[in-house]
């Protein structure tokens, strides 16, 4: 008996076809990346997590689905890549995907899950229907688009004809999105992080969309640092400065030319002026999102600060191989520098992309459920990494706040930029902090006790190698249960957690606009998912992941919302009328499972009764803070009134206008 491979072979382009027509760059475009092997994978390719759908509306044909376990195409590592092979577009998407889902299991301890179906029942309740796959079409859209859908779960691509005529262009030409690595692993991103936060599409502040954007780039742009070859080809090509400009801060070169910006779609570390087709760099500026206004604009600052702090990261890291090199002068001689030192100091790079990378994606676990900030996410970042290694010799979390300080991004309501300001609080010191009945009565230890009969509910049944099914059938089943613990718990048990949380279950608290069930204020637990990961040391910490929100209904005339806030809660009568949006407040928690103990409490800014972060959500949906000044924003206040149908398709819409801007 032979046992199955444990990975399968796979020809892919690095970046994307235009590359590999110039010599410069045609040897290290085509890469062999390795990605599980899936015993039962159908022609499609159709796997566990992904299936690819290619049928072409526009040209009105279905191509043929590759059959990646054909033994002629498992002899060459997959088909050889080609612009006008359908099959090998299939390949391309099937490949990247499942690299991309790779990176997020392996940081966030789980297998990865895509957002529910939410299906309405005719009593106006939703169910949550499980996706086991997320639909691919290589060739959806005859259109200069490629975008993730969160109504269909599904990753449509399109293509267009080339219209400009210069040195990068022919008339004529077709530009297929789903050849771009980039622009692949950038729709994959966006479909798993909905998959964790699927309250990230609804936009509160002027961060929300920017970071979907920001988070998907960083996404695309750190996985180039894990393909060697091309590494190791502008590390010899910059002579190991990083800063200088180079594909690995670069995303989607054919489309950005394409499309008529005259180089890549975006680049972390600079742009080329159009008149003089000079590349500038770009320098760290603590006013730049002042200026910044749309989703990418907004986005790529954030994606600048995280790419200088891996730059400073890995200048710092390999200062000592260019004091060897240079003997102490610093200064390389000219010519090329030698393969030894080319070698290292991509080994280098790599291992500073990997950890940069893996901070970031373990920040999401971090991160509250509803309203996320930059700033959140950067004390995500730095909480997720005291967790994972409680000690920091090499400095990346100094990294990470010297650069967003730099580019002026903090969170709000901390007394300093320092690590222990950042970190998100642990539950005993917010235990100290509580008032009210039983806070005086409950110690630590009495409290992980009654957290802990709830704890062993949630865990049963739930491992790495469980069917994905299975496991969300065990997270629908510990959903119900902590729901209804918070709610229906005594003052010293689920409720005084609740408190804890932020949440507000007592119904003298909770002000009428606030939805309500037939106990009390409602409650929806978004999630309770387990994380198993492998710390630093060595170690394996396991953590249930908890997401709680609450939510509220706003109106945009402020004496309207203060009116009906004064009513007497009733909870039969008359309804409240038709609201104009939604105010949203919860928390993430992160508990211990083995001693119940609550770990980290990730709160929103203010509870849903928070008079004043209502009024701030208020402002920015109706335009008043100037924060909605762009053509994605415009008309989002309106969007959200019950009275009109919601945007079903929001990244569409941010992609078109990246495209039209």
């Amino acid at each position: 008996m032979i046992e199955p491979p444990v990975s399968r072979r796979l020809r892919i382009l690095a970046f994307d076809p235009s590359l590999a027509t110039r010599l410069e760059t045609a040897t290290v475009n085509e890469i062999t990346v390795r990605i599980p092997w899936e015993k039962k994978l159908a022609p499609g390719p159709v796997g566990e997590y992904v299936e690819v759908v290619d049928v072409d509306p526009a040209s009105g044909v279905a191509y043929e689905p590759v059959d990646l376990g054909h033994p002629h195409v498992l002899a060459q590592d997959g088909l050889a890549p080609s612009e006008s092979d359908p099959q090998f577009h299939q390949q391309m998407v099937y490949a990247v995907a499942m690299t991309t889902i790779g990176q997020f299991e392996r940081a966030l301890g789980r297998v990865a899950f895509w957002a529910d179906h939410r299906i309405r029942l005719d009593d106006g309740e939703y169910r949550r229907q499980f996706v086991r796959r997320l639909r691919i079409y290589p060739h959806a859209l005859r259109d200069q688009n490629a975008y993730y859908s969160p109504a269909k779960k599904s990753l449509l691509f399109g293509y267009f004809p080339v219209t400009r005529h210069d040195g990068h262009n022919t008339p004529g030409t077709l530009v297929f999105t789903c050849l771009s690595h980039d622009i692949v692993a950038h729709e994959v991103t966006h479909a798993l992080l909905d998959g964790v936060h699927p309250r990230f599409n609804e936009p509160t502040n002027p961060d929300v969309h920017a970071f979907h954007e920001a988070f998907a780039d960083l996404v695309a742009l750190f996985q180039h640092f894990s393909y060697p070859s091309v590494l190791e080809s502008q590390i010899e090509r910059t002579r190991g400065n990083l800063h200088t400009e180079s594909l690995l801060a670069q995303l989607a070169q054919q489309f950005g030319r394409a499309t008529g910006r005259g180089s890549a779609l975006r680049d972390a570390l600079g742009w080329t002026d159009d008149a003089t087709d000079q590349w500038t760099p770009r320098r760290p500026d603590p006013r730049a999102l002042e200026k910044a206004r749309g989703p990418h604009e907004r986005g790529s600052v954030l994606v600048a600060a995280v790419f200088r702090a891996f730059l400073l990261i890995y200048r710092a890291r390999s200062a000592d191989l260019f004091r060897i090199a240079t003997q102490g002068t610093g200064t390389l001689p000219e010519g090329d520098i030698h393969p030894d030192l080319t070698r290292r100091l991509a080994a280098e790079a790599a291992r500073c992309a990997e950890r940069v990378l893996q901070m970031c994606i373990r920040a999401i676990d971090y991160c509250p459920p509803v309203d996320v900030t930059f700033g959140d996410f950067l004390r995500g970042v730095i909480t997720a990494d005291v967790d994972y290694a409680p000690e920091d010799p090499a400095g990346y979390r100094i990294a990470f706040v010297e650069s967003f300080r730099e580019w002026g991004i903090y969170p709000r309501r901390v007394t300093s930029m320092g690590q222990d300001a950042l970190v998100w609080p642990r539950g005993e010191e917010l235990l100290r902090d509580l008032e009210g009945p039983g806070s005086r009565l409950e110690t630590p230890e009495q409290m992980r006790t009654r957290l802990q009969s709830f704890v062993q509910t949630a865990m049963q049944k739930w491992s790495l190698e469980s069917d994905r099914f299975e496991v969300w059938k065990e997270m629908r089943r510990a959903r119900a249960a902590l729901r209804q613990w918070l709610r229906d718990g005594d003052a010293t048990g689920g409720r005084l957690y609740a408190r804890l949380f932020g949440l507000v279950i007592d119904e003298g608290e909770a002000p009428p606009t606030v939805f309500r069930t037939d106990t009390g204020p409602a409650v929806e637990v978004h999630a309770v998912r387990p994380a198993l990961r492998r710390t630093l040391a060595g170690g394996v910490r396991t953590d249930l992941v908890l997401e709680i929100t609450q939510r509220r209904r706003g109106y945009f005339d402020a004496e309207k919302q203060e009116k009906l806030d004064r009513r007497r809660v009733r909870r039969s009568g008359p309804e409240l009328p038709p609201h104009d949006f939604v105010y949203r407040a919860g928390c993430t928690v992160l508990i211990d499972p083995h001693t119940a103990a609550v770990r980290r409490v990730i709160r929103t800014r203010g509870t849903i009764a928070d008079d004043e972060e209502l009024n701030r959500v208020r402002r920015f949906l109706s335009g008043e803070t100037g924060a909605t000044g762009n053509a994605f924003d415009a008309g989002l206040a309106v969007s959200l009134r019950r009275d009109v149908r919601p945007r079903d398709e929001p990244f569409a819409l941010l992609h078109q206008i990246e495209e039209e801007s």
